[in-house]
């Protein structure tokens, strides 16, 4: 076949040139590029399709996010089918808001998202001494996140433009008192009942499986009784980490890297000052506003007076009850620290300054400078380490393009080992065993990404053994793969899981007869009231259920409160049955007034989340909002818990 192509090349040429160029001229680039990147379309809104590779890149995101927050928390969650299809419904809603933003013309202005960026904490603390951002530092800042500084802002005015569409429901939603009340007091009910459990393990001892009936068992449910396919495995990890460990830094280099950023590095100035606040909120009428303003100036006109009674007239007069009886102190602070008028004021005095009177949104301050300390200059033997790790952490976020490349590259051309790309970028290979198609028990990194582990049971890997393509698997992190040895599916012999199959006979059985005495008990306790034999009484409730389990805490709330005593019976499947007597309502005590206020205010946000979820399902129905993929069945405890498939 190529040998034909290269005696041919001048027709194949042709053919290509006739097939190719007119189907570019129909589509275009960006065409091939979504239908061949995009993957199938998992959910709509409106005309916009979301496409199982977006989904599947949010996932990775949210689950990168999740373990960098919480280091301890197990990965499995993360990669499980309820994990993802969560992500999937986040990514609906954030579409079907973005599309109530657009009908109703609820864009964020350029004020607005400049005065949420500098009140981020974060942001703040990239300043450098002179007030101004550092750049650079918020370009790494935003690369962190996977965005550009202009992607960045936009997610951030996306972000608010949405909170206006939230706040428009959750602001305006309110609940009386007496609804709450109401609600509250029948939510928290509390009922006395007598609880008689009917658990397998006290019937276990009549149950005798003969040999015949395990093997019956055993041939009509082989599925539970799989061994999973797996693989011993090598592949070979490419990611920042090991890109940084093949840069060399100069002493040159060094040297030029701490003369620009000394400064930085050093810290940042600190200033330590007092001040007289006048209280004036921002959106008090401006009479009053004007009133504080004069009482300020008046203040500052008697330390103009007498400069050194600063302390006194603090302690008498100001209005922030924190620092008036210091006099005034606020200790040293560095920039972002405080609201933007009253750092502007200190930042620009000199030691023992008097500011004129300042406006915030808190009122009006009289600040006085009381020191100033200056960072000191660290030397750059104290800065070597950082400045080494920090340049090769910069220099390899530079070079990770090319070698990310070279790596995919490498991979594909020579599929039938790891060892040349791992030679010629420094990488390790490594081996695992007795991996699974689904992330197994205390499997972390690579081998718990749902992709990668597609990748390598996919059939090029296990009938050809050829290196998977370079998978990402992490924000500048990339892996390939090769089987060194499978094992497919089997079913396991009933010799193998004798043991396990005689346990499930007999759990299954006993729980049988756990119910079947359970509900002759319920009968004849019906019939004859008197005949019954329960525990002693106890009193439970939403707020009180004592260790009583969530289905028989539900099953005696909900029982008829105009029949009471009542005799109800609730299946408990494979714990057993319970028989349980209702004996009465128990009104619940009159709480005192600030519990009563706080239950009001806890009811009054439910109810507002619940009135924000309605308004979404509205917003749903009327952006033609479809999720296509089902939502994954719960598994259940006795099935994970087994130990087999």
């Amino acid at each position: 076949m190529f040998d034909f192509v290269r005696r041919h090349t001048r027709i194949m040429m042709g053919v290509l040139f006739l097939l190719v160029i007119p189907s570019f001229v129909l589509f275009g680039v960006d065409g091939y590029n979504q239908s061949n990147s995009q993957g199938a379309t998992v959910a709509r809104v409106g005309s916009h399709d979301i496409s199982q590779s977006e989904w599947d890149s949010a996932h990775r995101l949210e689950a990168d996010r999740l373990r960098a927050s919480m280091p301890t928390l197990d990965v499995k969650l993360l990669d499980s089918p309820e994990a993802r299809y969560a992500t999937l419904e986040r990514l609906v809603r954030d579409r079907v808001l973005l599309q109530a933003v657009d009908k109703f013309k609820l864009n964020t202005s350029d004020a607005r998202l400049a005065r949420s960026l500098q009140e981020d904490p974060t942001i703040a603390s990239l300043r450098l001494p002179d007030g101004k951002l550092d750049m650079d530092r918020y370009r790494q800042l935003t690369a962190s996140q996977g965005l550009t500084p202009e992607g960045f802002e936009g997610r951030v005015r996306r972000d608010l433009s949405v909170r206006q569409i939230e706040a428009a429901v959750t602001t305006t939603s309110f609940a009386t008192p007496t609804m709450a009340d109401v609600s509250l007091n029948s939510f928290f009910e509390k009922r006395e009942a007598q609880i008689l459990s009917f658990s397998p393990s006290s019937f276990v001892g009549r149950v005798s499986p003969t040999e015949v009936e395990l093997d019956t068992y055993y041939k009509a449910n082989q599925a539970m009784f799989q061994s999973p396919e797996q693989a011993s495995i090598e592949y070979v990890v490419l990611d920042l980490d090991a890109v940084t460990k093949t840069i060399s830094i100069t002493e040159s280099e060094l040297k030029l890297h701490y003369e620009k950023n000394v400064a930085r590095l050093s810290g940042n100035e600190q200033r330590r000052a007092s001040h007289i606040l006048i209280n004036a909120a921002k959106d008090a009428p401006a009479a009053d506003r004007q009133k504080a303003k004069t009482r300020a100036e008046e203040l500052l006109k008697q330390l103009r007076q007498a400069p050194g009674s600063f302390a006194e007239v603090a302690k008498k007069n100001s209005q922030d009850t924190g620092s008036a009886v210091n006099g005034g102190d606020l200790d040293f602070f560095g920039r972002g620290s405080m609201v933007k008028p009253f750092e502007e004021a200190v930042f620009a005095m000199k030691k023992g300054d008097v500011s004129e009177v300042v406006e915030s949104d808190f009122g009006y301050h009289i600040i006085q400078l009381t020191d100033v300390k200056a960072p000191k200059q660290l030397g750059f033997e104290e800065l070597r380490v950082s400045l080494e790790s920090d340049l090769k952490k910069q220099q390899a976020q530079r070079q990770f393009a090319e070698a990310a490349e070279a790596f995919t590259n490498g991979v594909y051309e020579q599929s039938d080992s790891l060892k040349p790309i791992a030679d010629k970028l420094k990488l390790e290979v490594k081996s695992a065993t007795n991996v699974l198609r689904r992330p197994g028990p205390g499997s972390t990194g690579v081998l718990s990404n749902e992709k990668f582990l597609a990748a390598i049971f996919a059939p090029d890997s296990v009938e050809k053994n050829r290196n998977t393509e370079a998978i990402e698997t992490a924000p500048s992190q990339l892996v390939a793969g090769r089987v060194k040895q499978y094992t497919p599916a089997r079913t396991q012999p009933l010799d193998a899981v004798q043991d396990i199959v005689r346990n499930r006979v007999v759990a299954e059985r006993a729980a049988e007869l756990a119910r079947k005495e359970g509900q002759e008990k319920l009968a004849l306790w019906k019939a004859s009231p008197g005949d019954a034999v329960l525990p002693a009484a106890t009193v439970i409730s939403r707020d009180e259920p004592k260790n009583t389990p969530l289905t028989i805490l539900n099953a005696i709330l909900r029982a008829d409160a105009s029949v009471l005593p009542v005799f109800i019976g609730v299946d408990l499947a494979a714990q057993g049955y319970a028989v349980i007597r209702v004996n009465k309502v128990i009104s619940k005590a009159a709480p005192s007034e600030a519990i009563s206020t706080q239950g009001r205010s806890q009811y009054s946000q439910w109810w507002a989340s619940a009135e924000n979820l309605a308004y979404y399902d509205f917003l749903k129905e009327r952006f033609k909002a479809t999720v296509m993929v089902p939502r994954p069945a719960r598994i259940s405890a006795d099935s994970s818990a087994s130990g087999v498939k």
